[in-house]
């Protein structure tokens, strides 16, 4: 069975039923009746089903409730229940996703009764009571998706690039999942019988009775209820365009500060940092953190102060001409916002080899986390790149690969990595620096089976049987969704303005008043994770600098979403 991939450590968490789920205390008990009511249910009552969103957070105070949810074979079983002081809910309460379990009374049962949006409430106002449930909710996705329960079957070949880009989606959406490989697992082979699936519609997914064939990632999202459902009747404060750490520390303080806001991610939370198997130097980390973790527990943060994440939806234009502005979403649903912040990042630069495509996700990645180390266990592998992201991988991938080629096309690495990556990499004997090295052909039937460097100083040629070849070279900006709307430098990063016409500047402001960009997608901006959340925090200043020159334009009317949502529910 293949080694399962988590989205944020286990913090010493082994599975005792005590820290998911925990017990409020009386006190706090008293504090949550504010803001719900106490409501009494027969036994066998549904709470919420499996599938339904924006549901009510439920309190024990005498009965049982049972929470239930299928398991890695589809069938239902219960995962707990739960007794006086203890609380239902999931990550999806946060996000407005469908429920990956379901809540039904297992007696006779009294609770507190809190709607969707007095609970983010709660958890916004009483922070002892927030620090317990945030924690609780983040180790029930954890139990969940080490358990394999509530989730999906994923079948397909472990080789095939579809078979990796869908389980990277899921597990970088933290959804839980379980692999059958068809090609090792007779369980695989045995459901592709039942199904009635050929080898050509591989991967399949299976969820709730719906076989998927090979589904997109913006259909998956649809089914699985990862999507949000998104009104054209709103105007957001604020839209970011990208979750990257700039992005979504943006939306962190945007939305603690009371701004409506939404973020849009064509993918996962995380950006390209969510790829990186660990960052060591990030302050408050000593023993460093996985960008999947950093990403997974900012995108809590900014939920649970009642910001919007859209995912699996890219952006595909922008109409900055009109105000408010718009931007128009992969298949034509629009988002409107007073504000926008450009936070799209970059992605690293391909290899110019004339059939590099073929062996994209057969071969050749742009990431190094727990799902591609996986494929290459025990082999012989290639990281081409100097930066610190490259350093990352490689010191990652020596510790299951047999051997680490670094190649990089300078002379040496000490002006673009770390020192204590440099030196990490110097002293494994499990790693081999190629400097002035770069790929000049790759040869391969489907899967990738053997790689040609070339000494750039010598012009000698080596073939070597390698397989695994990961990507980190240079930065190409996201921005071709801009159309010319904003200035961009000659390498196509987003210009900051440094002297506008009214003589006064905001901080992070594009050409056009009213959308700021940060973090990588910024001409001059330094690539480093600290630096992009830096940015994403200051940015919101300039944003409130902005909305309160526009007030009177704008009908004086800034009251934010949120708070609207809140004074409308019961």
């Amino acid at each position: 069975m293949p080694e399962k991939v988590f989205p944020f450590s286990l913090d010493g968490w082994t599975a005792s039923r005590e820290l998911p789920f925990p017990a409020l205390s009386d006190e706090m008990l008293d504090r949550c009746r504010k803001y719900g009511t106490n409501e009494q249910f027969l036994e066998g009552a549904v709470l919420y089903p499996r599938g339904a969103r924006r549901v009510d957070f439920f309190i024990v105070l005498n009965g049982s409730v049972i929470i239930a949810g299928p398991d890695e074979h589809g069938v239902d079983t219960v995962v707990t229940i739960l007794r006086r002081g203890e609380f239902t809910g999931g990550l999806d309460m946060l996000a407005d996703r469908e429920t990956i379990v379901s809540a039904r009374t297992g007696t006779p049962a009294d609770l507190i009764c809190i709607s969707h949006g007095r609970f983010l409430e709660c958890v916004t106002t009483e922070s002892d009571i927030a620090d317990i449930v945030m924690r609780t909710l983040l180790l029930r996705r954890l139990n969940l998706m080490h358990r394999s329960q509530g989730g999906v079957a994923l079948l397909g070949s472990s080789r095939r690039a579809d078979t990796l880009r869908i389980e990277s989606f899921l597990s970088r959406n933290s959804y839980p999942y379980r692999l059958l490989d068809v090609e090792v697992n007779p369980e695989g082979t045995a459901m592709m019988d039942t199904f009635h699936i050929n080898v050509e519609e591989l991967p399949v997914v299976l969820s709730k009775g719906t076989v998927l064939r090979n589904p997109s990632n913006a259909r998956l999202a649809d089914v699985l209820g990862l999507a949000e459902d998104l009104s054209a009747d709103v105007t957001y404060d604020l839209a970011i365009a990208g979750a990257g750490p700039a992005g979504l520390a943006a939306s962190v303080y945007a939305a603690s500060e009371g701004l409506g806001t939404i973020v849009i991610e064509g993918n996962a939370p995380g950006g390209q940092a969510g790829t990186s198997s660990r960052i060591e130097n990030y302050l408050g980390f000593p023993s460093g953190i996985s960008g999947q973790e950093l990403a997974s527990r900012a995108q809590v943060q900014a939920q649970k102060f009642g910001a919007k994440l859209a995912i699996s939806r890219y952006i595909t234009a922008i109409d900055c001409a009109q105000r408010p502005f718009i931007l128009t979403l992969e298949g034509g649903a629009r988002v409107r916002a007073r504000t926008i912040v450009i936070a799209t990042g970059a992605r690293y630069r391909k290899l110019a080899i004339s059939n590099l495509a073929e062996f994209e996700g057969t071969g050749i990645y742009y990431s190094a986390t727990v799902i591609e180390s996986r494929l290459c266990a025990a082999n012989e592998v290639i990281v081409v790149g100097g930066g610190n992201s490259a350093g990352q991988a490689v010191l990652y991938l020596a510790t299951s690969a047999r051997h680490v080629h670094l190649l990089i096309r300078g002379e040496e690495l000490a002006s673009t990595m770390s020192e204590y990556l440099m030196e990490r990499i110097s002293s494994s004997m499990a790693i081999t620096l190629h400097t002035e090295t770069e790929i000049v052909a790759l040869r391969g039937d489907r899967q990738l089976q053997a790689v040609t460097w070339k000494n750039l100083r010598t012009g000698q040629q080596e073939e070597r049987p390698i397989h695994h070849v990961f990507v980190m070279i240079g930065a190409e900006p996201c921005t071709a969704w801009l159309g010319g709307c904003v200035d961009l430098d000659e390498k196509g990063f987003v210009r900051v303005v440094v002297s506008p016409k009214d003589g006064g500047c905001r901080d992070y402001e594009t050409s056009v008043p009213g959308i700021f960009v940060v973090g990588d997608v910024r001409s001059g901006s330094v690539k480093r994770v600290a630096s992009a959340v830096g940015e994403g925090s200051v940015v919101v200043s300039a944003i409130h600098s902005y909305l309160r020159e526009t007030e009177n334009r704008d009908s004086g009317n800034s009251s934010t979403i949120r708070q609207a949502l809140w004074k409308s529910e019961p």
